[in-house]
């Protein structure tokens, strides 16, 4: 039998790989990536410095607690010993790659040298439905194991060099590498979705926050808690977690009200969605993707370009 290291992707998805018995150690990969700041180094006082600052200003995490919750498995992957093949464990959505992506990147840079395969959300034979793998049932969650996917050096340097790309400043060069063939099932999903996060050019609003007035437009949405829910359930590839989608939410008040007992647009909201106003300028703000300011570039979705300002 290998001996096996396992990367899962939270905390509850490591204790189903416990509670499923498979032998190996866990590490625990506790960080959101696909938002804030980054550096294509991690664990550098740099990354760790811009990382503390964005998820205390934006989510209020103590900066005391991010050693613990995240650098402190991210040195495990220093000094791996006694292993034979590595077990990355990734759900199929933009915030899992963009940290699977950094976790293939870290193992690449301590030239670690061993077999990797990659756990991934599917529909398998025998499944009635696709569902994220925290989400599975242990015996489901077994079948995904069986039917791991092994990662050759080709995957593993592509992933590189999309995690590379994705902490510099210019990123059309993603977009050139959406058709590019790999044995990530997911992976050109998560990159265009990741290109659809700027500014749409004729609105100012991205995809996300225009799906999310889609949600109240098209749906009897009684209460902000639901829009919420919605919000979460109805997203598509982003992967966001409660407090994402409620910070996304924040920032769309303007376009929407609780009358009574609906949720309505108000006359922003209306213009937004009907895409006759360009909402940029009142949108505007310092967050970052990576290596880049999302308000520095623009998204054209007729041509699929991405802009700089």
């Amino acid at each position: 039998m290998p001996r096996q290291l396992h990367i899962a992707n939270g905390n509850i998805l490591a204790q189903n790989i416990l509670d499923l018995g498979i032998q190996g150690d866990i590490i625990i990969w506790r960080e959101m990536l696909c938002e804030g700041p980054t550096t294509y180094e991690l664990g550098t006082p740099e990354f760790i410095k811009i990382r503390k600052a964005f998820l205390k200003s934006s989510y209020q995490i103590n900066p005391e607690d991010y050693g613990d919750k995240f650098i402190k498995e991210l040195r495990k992957l220093d000094s791996i010993k006694d292993v034979d093949e590595i077990i990355l464990w990734f759900e199929f959505d933009l915030f899992s790659h963009l940290n699977m992506l950094a976790a293939i990147s870290q193992l690449l840079e301590n030239k670690v040298d061993l077999p990797v395969y990659l756990v991934c959300s599917k529909k398998l034979k025998g499944e009635k439905e696709f569902q994220p793998l925290s989400q599975l049932s242990l015996k489901h969650l077994k079948n995904h194991f069986d039917q791991k996917i092994h990662l050759d050096q080709d995957d593993l340097e592509m992933a590189n060099l999309i995690w590379q790309y994705y902490n510099e400043e210019n990123p059309l060069k993603l977009k050139a590498l959406i058709k590019q063939k790999s044995n990530f099932e997911y992976l050109s999903s998560c990159v265009r979705t990741h290109i659809e996060r700027f500014p749409n050019s004729k609105t100012g609003l991205n995809t996300i926050e225009a799906n999310i007035l889609s949600l109240i437009k098209e749906h009897n949405i009684t209460s902000l808690n639901q829009l919420l829910g919605y919000s979460i359930q109805y997203q598509g590839y982003y992967g966001y977690g409660e407090r994402q989608i409620q910070r996304l939410l924040n920032k769309l008040k303007q376009f929407y009200t609780l009358n009574s007992d609906r949720i309505i647009f108000t006359k922003k909201g209306e213009e937004a969605y009907a895409g006759s106003r360009n909402f940029y300028q009142e949108l505007k703000n310092n967050d970052s993707f990576g290596g880049v300011k999302m308000y520095d570039f623009l998204y054209d979705s007729e041509s699929h370009n991405i802009l700089k300002l």
